[in-house]
């Protein structure tokens, strides 16, 4: 099973800003895919990339969408520091939405608990405004 990260996108509000974000060429690494920087490398590497891991992004209180993991480089940035670059997939793969609390860094996702992908299908859905989406995920409609 399948052992995933969730983690805050903060700043943005909306799943097209953290589309536009990745298009950056800030948000890249050298290869040109985008990464999220972070203090902490996951103690669980090895579960996060051999099963298929994804990181699900929490948007506006929401969990909106996911990325794989493509892997988990070392960095050091310009003070010496030493961090981990959660290096990801381009795509963004649109999830049903679920409420998160705040909360700070990334935390782990088991894939029982992780929320289930819309598909294509239902790719209309991803035009709720966050409003909408946080009062239907909270009396259980989606």
């Amino acid at each position: 099973m399948a052992l995933h990260l969730i983690k805050l996108s903060v700043g943005t509000t909306c799943v097209e800003d953290l589309e536009a974000w990745h298009r950056d060429p800030r948000a890249q690494g050298p290869d040109g895919l985008p990464r999220h920087v972070t203090r902490m490398r996951p103690r669980r590497a090895t579960e996060l990339l051999g099963g298929g891991g994804s990181i699900y992004w929490v948007i506006q209180g929401l969990v909106q969408c996911r990325q794989r993991i493509a892997r988990l480089d070392e960095v050091t940035g310009d003070d010496g520091i030493r961090r981990c670059a959660i290096v990801l997939e381009p795509d963004l793969i649109r999830t049903s939405t679920a409420q998160r609390r705040p909360f700070q860094g990334w935390r782990y996702l088991e894939a029982r608990d992780a929320p289930p992908d819309l598909g294509r299908a239902r790719a209309h859905e991803q035009s709720l405004p966050p409003a909408l989406s946080a009062a239907l995920a909270e009396i259980g409609v989606i």
